[in-house]
């Protein structure tokens, strides 16, 4: 099954029939919307609908896909994520072109980042390496082990560091954000994701490849993250991601306490 197969798959599993003026049916094996009832809603076959899910076809127009996305009821992230999902698919396309993107971080981002002391902020690349931070982030993160190591990358933080599981009480919704953040766009498609997906899929085994196979969509970008910090004791941060100009494939995460 093709990402955007399994992306189709689960949005449709969560949509409930009555949501869309549908009788829920005394015979209904599973949850969600039956194939029909989507090719249906969507003005598509479904003939159509199984070949999209079953990866057998990857290049659904762009009216299709937005049909699809009403049906289903998409919010706005769903579908540019479900846009990404289908253009990645096409041979030899990478959303990056053929230059790599800069890890280095431009001056103007360092200094939102010197405005932002001594709140918790980083910037982040594409595979999740931390490029830059505030001291308040330096404080947070770095004695749970974060920062160890003269390239420091949260998402091999999650997956390969044993600290990470008692760091994060929620470690499973937290490694969930991880493999959606990667999986944003042509996933191995991009060289560099593949790189680092194939180092954890031998680090971290069922952990990480299990979570390839079952998380769709893109990550939330907003939320609350609790820690567990052997100075501070049990924290609950909000937490708000900002993605930078595409150039940059870069993130920028701001903590604050939560209320």
């Amino acid at each position: 099954m093709s990402e955007l197969g399994l992306f189709l798959r689960t949005r449709r599993a969560a949509v409930a029939p009555g949501a869309v003026g549908l009788p829920a049916g005394p015979r209904r094996r599973t949850p969600g919307l039956r194939r029909a009832e989507l090719a249906a809603l969507s003005g598509v076959s479904v003939e159509y609908v199984t070949r999209l899910e079953q990866g057998r076809d990857r290049r659904p127009s762009a009216q299709v896909l937005s049909a699809l996305a009403d049906a289903l009821g998409l919010s706005v992230a769903e579908r540019v994520h479900l846009h990404r999902l289908a253009k990645g698919a096409e041979p030899g396309f990478t959303c990056r072109g053929p230059n790599q993107p800069p890890s280095a971080v431009r001056p103007t981002v360092r200094a939102l980042l010197d405005r932002l002391e001594p709140s918790p902020a980083a910037v982040l690349g594409r595979t999740g390496d931390v490029l830059a931070r505030t001291a308040g982030y330096e404080h947070l993160f770095g004695p749970l082990g974060l920062l160890d190591g003269p390239r420091p990358n949260l998402t091999r933080y999650v997956f390969g560091d044993p600290r990470a599981r008692s760091a994060f009480p929620d470690w499973d919704r937290v490694a969930d954000e991880q493999v959606a953040v990667l999986k944003q766009g042509p996933f191995r498609g991009d060289p560099r994701v593949a790189a680092i997906a194939d180092e954890l899929t031998l680090v971290a085994g069922d952990a990480f490849t299990a979570r390839v196979a079952a998380v769709s969509g893109p990550p939330s970008g907003t939320g609350v993250l609790r820690l567990v910090h052997p100075r501070a004791g049990d924290l609950r941060l909000s937490y708000e991601t900002l993605d930078l100009p595409a150039g940059d494939d870069q993130r920028l995460i701001f903590y604050a306490a939560a209320v």
